[in-house]
């Protein structure tokens, strides 16, 4: 990994973390990109104080370095037992440090466990030698593309542009895909495949199946048409009308190269402009106010859902959900009978908490999120809330 390295004394202050998301050719920009009010706040209520040794996991290093590869979410959890309350550790200093700072693979991390609470810093305090005086370290800085993002992005990368929800099944207007080479059913990457509609608003297009719809377990409201992601197409040639020689007219599509494909394009597929890569930074936080609702649906075919799988949940924008959101999931109680009762009083156990999920993706009323870690299949209609 290319360094530039310099000498200096390393500071004691604090510093927290902004994770980016998106291309490493993004993080030239990080100077700019937002801090919530929520974490700046945090972040000014623990610079100095830090977190109570309580809050830490049982087995948190004193030290670490960070390895390419690493997540915030996979540090934060080898501090905290809550590692959604990442902020709470990762104190900033203000007035030294204006906007926050990116971390990188090489960066040891040293925890501060004085006056009875705990600070995470970039190093151990400086040193005196035996006259008592300061001695210098040299410290690397790695180039700005090597930053760690907040959870594994190679789970949800894909999902921050190809998982849509519309509030109208308006795709039943869009361009659709009319036919393929040598008259098959379904178009491979890097194939041709031939559209009617108009493709001249953009060059670069996605490809959805039929949308399905979006209920609310709860209130049976339609939440929005959720488009399912097929690939991705690069617009080649105009359609055209031609008059032949007998006065009639003959309709000739437009033509698309497939570039490339979650699952074969088929006939009937239809196309919406790709939108601008989404590139806004994240990180995992625990929602600010009570936040309750149910899974929609595992995103696929499946019925139920694993760890590292994606779910639509009933909340979204307008019910105060964000990006990076943390939230707990719960296993509803079962129905049982009390059989020390003779009566034989039906009972319904307590619903158990068993695991995390992750929100990447929110529209006005529904939202995606990543499961992190669970322990029993997800299915439709399972309960989250705040962690």
């Amino acid at each position: 990994m290319s360094r530039t390295v310099r000498q200096s004394l390393l500071p004691p202050s604090t510093w927290f973390v902004a994770v980016t998301v998106g291309l490493a050719s993004m993080s030239a920009a990080a100077a700019q990109w937002p801090v919530t009010p929520g974490q700046r706040a945090t972040a000014q209520q623990v610079a100095e104080a830090g977190v109570p040794l309580s809050e830490l996991a049982p087995n948190a290093p004193d030290t670490y370095t960070i390895k390419r590869g690493d997540t915030l979410w996979d540090i934060s959890k080898l501090f905290l037992k809550s590692p959604w309350r990442w902020p709470e550790l990762w104190g900033m200093n203000l007035d030294e440090i204006r906007n926050p700072h990116l971390i990188y693979p090489g960066q040891m991390l040293y925890l501060d466990k004085t006056g009875g609470r705990a600070r995470l810093r970039t190093a151990k305090p400086v040193e005196t030698n035996q006259e008592g005086k300061l001695s210098p370290r040299v410290r690397a800085e790695p180039l700005p593309d090597d930053a760690i993002a907040s959870v594994p992005m190679h789970l949800i990368g894909p999902f921050l542009n190809d998982a849509i929800v519309l509030d109208s099944n308006t795709l039943e207007s869009a361009p659709r895909v009319v036919a393929t080479q040598e008259g098959r059913v379904m178009a491979s990457k890097g194939e041709n495949a031939y559209v009617r509609g108009d493709l001249s608003p953009a060059r670069n297009w996605q490809l959805f199946r039929e949308p399905r719809p979006l209920i609310d377990p709860d209130t049976r409201e339609l939440l929005g048409f959720e488009a399912r992601f097929v690939g991705a197409a690069e617009y080649v040639r105009p359609g055209e009308v031609r008059q032949l020689p007998d006065g009639k007219t003959e309709l000739v599509p437009a033509t698309i190269t497939i570039t490339s494909l979650r699952e074969e394009a088929n006939v009937g597929d239809r196309l919406a402009p790709a939108p601008a890569r989404d590139v806004e930074a994240f990180a995992p936080h625990a929602p600010g106010a009570p936040m309750r609702g149910r899974i929609v649906s595992v995103y696929g075919d499946s019925l139920n859902a694993g760890q590292n799988q994606i779910v639509a949940l009933n909340r979204g924008a307008r019910d105060g959900m964000e990006r990076g959101h943390v939230l707990a999931l719960w296993r509803a109680g079962t129905a049982r009978v009390d059989s020390t009762d003779e009566a034989r009083t039906p009972i319904r156990l307590p619903d158990e908490r068993h695991g995390l999920l992750f929100v990447f993706r929110v529209f006005e009323r529904v939202s995606y999120a990543l499961i992190l870690q669970v322990q029993d299949p997800v299915s439709a209609g399972d309960l989250f809330t705040q962690p």
